[in-house]
């Protein structure tokens, strides 16, 4: 098949579009990519790119078409907002010109903005070309929850824009089976819903300890609790802080923080603040291939989120990387997540923005002994691939497109 896909992120950065696009690759299809410049997280251009530097790469045989946007700078409100309005209008009025080809599937990635879908709106307007929808992040329902927009106004004016997207799209495809209650009460026939969980890339996969590693010297000794990823609002670290103030008597207990985010700035400030510097430990953002080392080095791995409603209906995309890993879990989450550990039995779970319990959940697992965890973890393993593993829902979401195909 020729397949396009619609994207305001890919590679460089690091998102799971970037690895999905390889295995399509992998199984002979012809695809291109219609993205922006990338700038996600540091919120400038990454090095070597412009607004007309490197519009037109290749990725692993891919064709990549960049168009411009407002680089997100640093996160805030307004500028975000450009830097999602930009893509869209851009990506909506150059598509036409930029991707002439025959597809015969667009296929949409959206952790936010759900505005990704307005050029492959206009591509099928054009073209009749079938599209289908991966939805990663329920729109308006985080923005208000991340605090990002209050005025009812603009929610209303997001909820119509929402709206006509479901309804003009021919297949939705939900990370979260909780998420399609939501989808369905803007009207959107549940036969068009399937539900497609985030598998993740095959370098993600149990590998030994090894104490001469160069990870290894990043890390202090002691129980180490790491949590690796994106450091944003939705992330409740002010839950994770609250959590070691209360177990900093417990010199051997060590938060590893492996990433960056827009509140990187704020979680180091309260670190030195609170004088948690002895244990808790910003190291950085380290490049996808270098995970399963650092997850290797780790006792047990780190999930959270803020309780909101929107968020007790989503699974963290970590999860599926630390179960791949064979790594213990505790988690600071409610619903869906909540419910995927326990059902899996990878580890430990409490209550979102419950700090008593996260600090309880940390303390009991330490106490553990090596073997316990690492059972933990094979269970956690089993259950990643009888429900997450990637040629799996490779073979799933082929099928999906040749479905739209094929009615046409």
């Amino acid at each position: 098949m020729r397949i396009l896909i619609i994207t305001q992120y890919f590679w460089p950065e690091n998102f799971r579009i970037n690895d999905l696009t390889a295995a399509l690759l992998e199984r002979g299809h012809q695809v291109t990519v219609l993205t922006g410049i990338p700038n996600y997280p540091e919120g400038r251009f990454f090095n070597g790119y412009g607004l007309f530097k490197n519009l037109r790469q290749n990725y692993h045989g891919a064709q990549i078409i960049r168009v411009p946007l407002v680089p997100r700078g640093n996160g805030s409100g307004l500028r975000l907002g450009l830097n999602y309005l930009s893509f869209a209008v851009f990506s909506s009025l150059l598509a036409p010109f930029l991707c002439k080809e025959d597809y015969d599937v667009i296929f949409v990635f959206e952790p936010s903005p759900i505005t990704v879908g307005l050029p492959a709106l206009v591509l099928k307007k054009l073209s009749a070309i079938p599209i289908l929808f991966w939805v990663q992040d329920l729109w308006p329902e985080s923005l208000s929850a991340t605090g990002a927009v209050q005025s009812e106004f603009i929610l209303n004016m997001v909820r119509r824009i929402v709206g006509f997207i479901y309804h003009g799209c021919d297949k939705i495809l939900v990370t979260s089976k909780a998420y399609i209650p939501s989808i369905k009460d803007f009207g959107v026939d549940e036969r068009r819903l399937h539900y497609f969980p985030q598998s993740v890339e095959t370098l993600y996969r149990p590998i030994g300890s090894d104490s001469d590693a160069s990870e290894s010297r990043l890390l202090p000794n002691g129980f180490r609790v790491m949590f690796a990823g994106n450091i944003g609002a939705a992330q409740a670290f002010e839950t994770i802080l609250d959590a070691a103030e209360n177990l900093r008597e417990h010199d051997d207990i060590h938060w590893i923080i492996v990433g960056d985010g827009r509140k990187r700035h704020w979680v180091e400030s309260e670190v030195k603040r609170r004088a948690l510097s002895r244990n808790v430990h910003l190291v950085g953002r380290y490049p996808v291939e270098a995970m399963p080392q650092f997850f290797s080095l780790a006792d047990v791995m780190l999930v959270t989120l803020k309780k909101e409603p929107i968020f007790s209906l989503t699974v963290p995309a970590k999860i599926q990387s630390y179960l791949a890993c064979g790594k213990a879990i505790i988690a600071a989450l409610d619903g869906e997540g909540n419910d995927l550990i326990r059902e899996a039995k990878a580890g430990l779970c409490c209550p979102a923005e419950d700090s008593d319990a996260l600090a309880e959940a940390v303390l009991k697992m330490s106490l553990l002994s090596k073997a316990e965890i690492e059972e933990m973890g094979r269970c956690g393993l089993h259950y990643y691939e009888a429900n997450f593993e990637r040629e799996m829902l490779t073979n799933r979401l082929e099928g999906w497109m040749r479905d739209v195909c094929n009615k046409l």
